[in-house]
């Protein structure tokens, strides 16, 4: 089988900084109900933010990876997806969830350390938060091969951050899924920061974007704090993978805005002018602007869902934090299918201890 590629990057954005539109607009994009859908979404996904980061620093849920500035990329994405599609997430993806169907207490409860919020009835056969790195671009094939061998058609979904497209298992996962033409679509949240390693020490290529070429599958670059640019993008490679025309690999640029995690103090090597720049072309604000200058969102409709999305948030941490815990037992519970002989003896201590009340 031949593949042709003409191997150039191309760059997408029709709403600038500024939130002017800078090309000509796609037809969905002339009426309100789409954008307002995504502001909407996106809000909910930043106020989640906020909450979880509070409820972390008073010790009611552990480490937390925050994922203000990818607001765009997850929910335009997660929209986008339909319900037979598989979400191969990582740790930074909670907005794609919650569209998906995930209930905000369950994205707390996987947070707060209990393995039902990695389980939940809404994730279908998406997987759960992979936090090793870029080890789950090569689960999405091994989804997409299934999807292929079955002849289906449906799209799998593989997100990652810009540090992962350093390790060998991206790369593998390209080669594989370009030369068995997969129905995956690789999108990189390029946020700008591997933990505290910045773009520029990770590759020297002008995109990374550009990984794509070796492995002669179609790459592209999307601004991704414009739900314009990124919604084109990611409709159309999603439509070229069901249709089993092949894998994408999207790049889609954006910018950190809080520490990698809240055990991270980016303060330590992230200057603040840069941080400032970040702010200045974040997503949520973009679309704010675009929407109120279109006279499709005003004052009293963000008072009014800013309220909703208060209401709705709280409904899920107070419901977070009445869940019973889970026995002791648990954490063997779904290790194997039959358990090993060490682990059956410590099952039996934790047990033990549990119901003497030592923890």
């Amino acid at each position: 089988m031949s593949i042709s590629f003409e191997g150039q990057i191309p760059f997408y954005q029709y709403m600038d900084e500024q939130s002017e539109v800078v090309n000509t607009l796609p037809e969905w994009a002339l009426i309100d109900e789409t954008l307002v859908r995504y502001y909407q979404q996106m809000v909910i996904a930043r106020q989640f933010d906020n909450k979880a980061i509070a409820l972390q620093r008073t010790g009611q849920l552990g480490t937390y990876a925050s994922s203000a500035g990818c607001e765009a990329i997850d929910v335009v994405t997660a929209s986008l997806m339909k319900k037979e599609d598989v979400l191969v997430p990582y740790y930074r993806n909670h907005a794609m969830q919650m569209v998906r169907g995930m209930k905000l207490s369950e994205v707390l409860l996987y947070w707060g350390g209990d393995e039902r919020g990695n389980s939940s009835p809404a994730q279908g056969e998406d997987f759960p938060n992979c936090v090793p790195i870029a080890t789950q671009c090569l689960h999405a094939c091994g989804v997409a091969s299934a999807i292929k061998i079955r002849d289906q058609q449906r799209a799998t979904v593989s997100m990652l951050g810009d540090g992962a497209t350093s390790k060998g298992d991206f790369m593998e996962a390209l080669n594989v899924a370009g030369v068995w033409q997969l129905p995956v679509v690789f999108i990189i949240n390029n946020n700008q920061w591997a933990i505290s390693v910045p773009r520029a020490l990770q590759s020297i290529a002008p995109t990374l974007a550009q990984k794509a070429l070796g492995a002669g599958i179609r790459g592209e670059q999307v601004d991704g704090n414009d739900v314009i640019a990124l919604h084109q993008s990611v409709e159309q490679a999603l439509i070229r993978a069901r249709e089993g025309k092949g894998p994408t690999l999207i790049e889609a640029v954006s910018y950190r805005l809080s520490d990698h995690t809240t055990a991270d103090d980016a303060t330590r090597y992230r200057h603040p002018d840069a941080l400032k720049t970040g702010w200045d072309k974040e997503p949520i604000k973009r679309l704010r602007d675009y929407l109120h200058a279109q006279g499709w969102w005003n004052e009293s409709n963000e008072t009014q869902w800013l309220q909703h999305t208060t209401t709705l948030i709280q409904e899920a941490v107070d419901q977070y934090l009445e869940t019973s815990p889970q026995p002791a037992s648990a954490m063997f519970d779904y290790l194997y299918a039959e358990l090993p002989l060490q682990l059956k003896k410590q099952r039996e201590i934790a047990i033990a201890r549990s119901d003497k009340g030592v923890s």
